[in-house]
């Protein structure tokens, strides 16, 4: 059934009172009056006791959804196979996996050996758990009865005997640090707090490095643990002082070599060491030079001598791929050459292959390079998808693992033969039937490449999905979701929880706007900085061509995005509140200005090279100040808003929503506009799976009902 939307002149005098407390803000000649950064004191009672009244409003206000919510949740929950298993992969004599167990909200990691007669593989099509496993790690057991609980690092040893594996219970992205002996089952005493993602063992399991982050909440420093001893003893192997760069650790797929890599948002910088001799020290691959980025792979060539495979952007906007000998990097020859039309994204480099990941055309792809110079392409038929490469943890093989998916098709995962390029379908992700016995068929849906004309008449690709048939008459609801920043592409997915909104009727599209990835580095440098701007016409281009080629009307367009996409959320909602009939803004960047101001700040430093650095730069300033959504709400009537958030979020601090909620609820017109905080949860949200579909249910609910398709 359908119902009228929600009507703009929805009053919010039932909404808490946020205290008015002026605090001045100058830079650069300019004061901004702060009305409401008093709630950016967690600690204070009042701040909470106001976050808690916020849920409490946006609960009473949604309460007619409630059977609504109840419903999605159960279509989400019957078309996912819960008992489950991945796609094992091989390392050395053990096959790698996880699985899942109906009713439990976390994963199980396990291994199981690698038996003679295996020729891919082992599965079992019900998900249950394989003969002979051996469970590493239950995630509800660690879970416990606790609210919150992630993962952020699962590593085992090169030879098998150790799991290294870090873990947090308040969503702070904290993690602590732990060993177990695999042929035991105990986990060993050393114990390591407050580490960041990524680590790297040595070749002989002995020693494992690790990330921490300083007070800005910077992965600046990699540490040594020798196994067996405390964490006091602990050496430092590299600190980057540089407030722009942040480091990281990893193993080459060959167990050859350690590597940290330093990026910032413009430069990289690589430095290895020998896996075999962790007491020694990393050494430079090539120096940094600002503006210029690139990574490095080993492999070991044909005639047996070290190589690294070097993809760089230096005099290459789209990145060239070159190899040279790991005793001379400078050396390095081209093996791809630049090209324009083809953004080049990554390789992984196995025993006498190479597979390359690339983006050309909006659409990703991989191609297979055999040692001896032939290659070739791996190509899809459908008009919008995305391939990626998958788990290939093994150096030594001849089969490439990927992932293939698009608005239609349900994440499915391949094995390439690389010396054939013969494909073989291991798995295609369950869609099992709805709570009415409906069975998923992807022929009752159909995909569309659409491209809006934004006001400098750059063409901006659209992904749509739909149900075969829907109207063309401006007359079915739509949800149009965004992003568009820091070269993150949103690639066509395909997703369960969407079908609820399809199968009512819904077309999905994604505005794939300038800053992100989609169509190169160009589209990138077009969309930050002083040209940020493109990013939100862009967005507001596609919400309009969606209706003037009849797909939607305005009071059934509800827009999407979280964390930098919130910021494109709110900057929409000022600059074009009448092409919206609501906006959902998850744990969303909408104070930006404030936060980039403050070094203190997680992040705030190497953020500047996204956004501009207002702290110096009065242009840049000025330029943030203009589109900044908190700064800039004004005396406008407003579509609904449902903005969400989590208290322990450390990369979109909960003070940017609440403060933006606030002030839209004293000064806005329109509206309702509606606050959602998870009180124990991190950036991205409840972390048990049946606790992030309940919460999915819960906007999935508010959107159908906002654009009039409950």
């Amino acid at each position: 059934m359908t119902t009228e939307p929600v009507s703009t002149e929805a009053r919010n005098d039932a909404a808490p009172v946020a205290r008015r407390i002026p605090t001045e803000r100058t830079f650069h000649g300019d004061t901004f009056t702060d009305e409401y950064a008093w709630l950016g004191d967690k600690d204070n009672p009042e701040t909470i006791a106001f976050l808690e009244a916020e849920n409490a409003y946006t609960e009473a206000a949604t309460a007619g959804q409630a059977a609504l919510r109840g419903q999605i949740f159960g279509e989400i929950k019957a078309r996912t196979q819960e008992t489950d298993l991945s796609v094992p992969s091989r390392k050395g004599r053990w096959w790698y996996y996880a699985r899942t167990v109906a009713g439990k909200q976390y994963a199980v990691h396990c291994r199981r050996e690698v038996l003679p007669g295996d020729t891919g593989p082992p599965m079992t099509a019900d998900g249950a758990a394989l003969d002979g496993e051996e469970v590493l790690l239950d995630g509800n057991e660690l879970a416990g009865d606790g609210q919150f609980f992630a993962l952020g690092a699962l590593a085992p040893s090169p030879d098998g005997r150790l799991l290294a594996y870090s873990t947090d219970f308040a969503g702070s992205e904290r993690y602590t640090l732990r060993i177990k002996d695999l042929a035991t089952g105990k986990v060993q005493p050393d114990e390591i707090p407050d580490t960041y993602y990524g680590l790297a063992w040595s070749r002989d399991g002995s020693a494992l490095f690790y990330v921490t982050v300083d007070d800005a909440w910077r992965p600046y420093r990699v540490s040594r643990h020798i196994v067996g001893t405390p964490a006091a003893d602990d050496v430092v192997v590299f600190e980057e002082p540089d407030e722009r760069f942040f480091v990281g650790v990893g193993l080459s797929r060959s167990e050859r070599y350690l590597e940290i890599a330093v990026s910032s948002k413009l430069t990289s910088e690589a430095w290895l060491l020998d896996a075999a001799e962790p007491m020694g020290e990393f050494t430079v691959v090539l120096p940094r030079r600002q503006g210029v980025e690139y990574s490095v792979e080993h492999q070991v060539g044909a005639d047996g001598t070290d190589r690294l495979l070097i993809l760089h952007n230096d005099h290459a906007e789209n990145f060239e791929l070159t190899v040279a000998p790991l005793s001379d990097p400078a050396a390095a020859v081209p093996l791809i050459a630049h090209r324009a039309d083809t953004r080049l994204l990554g390789v992984d480099a196995f025993a006498g292959y190479l597979a390359v990941y690339y983006r050309r055309d909006g659409l990703t792809g991989l191609r297979i390079i055999r040692g001896d110079g032939t290659s070739h392409e791996i190509a899809f038929g459908e008009p919008v998808y995305d391939v990626h490469p998958g788990s290939n943890p093994e150096y030594d093989s001849d089969k490439f693992r990927l992932g293939y998916v698009s608005l239609v098709t349900p994440d499915s995962v391949y094995d390439c033969d690389m010396a054939t390029g013969e494909l073989t379908l291991l798995r295609q992700r369950p869609v099992l039937p709805r709570p009415d016995g409906a069975e998923y068929d992807p022929g009752d849906y159909e995909q569309h490449r659409e491209w809006a004309t934004a006001g400098d008449g750059t063409q901006i690709p659209i992904s749509l999905v739909c149900r075969k048939g829907a109207p063309r008459d401006g007359s079915a609801p739509c949800l149009l979701y965004g992003y568009g920043s820091y070269e993150i592409s949103i690639d066509p997915g395909f997703s369960i929880s969407r079908l609820s909104l399809l199968d009512r009727g819904f077309s999905y599209a994604i505005a794939h706007v300038r800053g992100g990835g989609e169509m190169g580095r160009r589209w990138y440098d077009e969309g930050k900085l002083l040209r940020k701007a493109n990013t939100f016409t862009d967005f507001i281009a596609c919400a309009e061509h969606l209706v003037s080629q009849r797909w939607t009307a305005p009071s059934r367009l509800v827009a999407r995005g979280g964390s930098a996409g919130g910021l494109l959320m709110g900057a929409v909602a000022n600059l074009a509140p009448q092409d919206f009939g609501g906006i959902v803004a998850q744990v969303p960047f909408v104070d930006a200005l404030t936060s980039i101001l403050d070094p203190s700040l997680p992040l705030t430093v190497t953020e500047w090279e996204e956004w501009g650095d207002p702290l110096h730069d009065p242009q840049a300033y000025e330029y943030i100040r203009c589109y900044s959504p908190y700064e800039n709400i004004g005396d406008l009537a407003y579509p609904p808003i449902l903005a969400v958030t989590s208290l322990n979020d450390t990369r979109v601090l909960y003070r940017e929503p609440a403060k933006w909620i606030a002030k839209l609820q004293a000064t806005g017109h329109g509206g309702p506009f509606l606050l959602k905080t998870e009180m124990v949860a991190g950036h991205a949200g409840r972390s048990g799976r049946y606790d992030a579909w309940h919460e999915e249910a819960f906007v999935l609910a508010w959107i159908a009902s906002t654009a009039g398709a409950a």
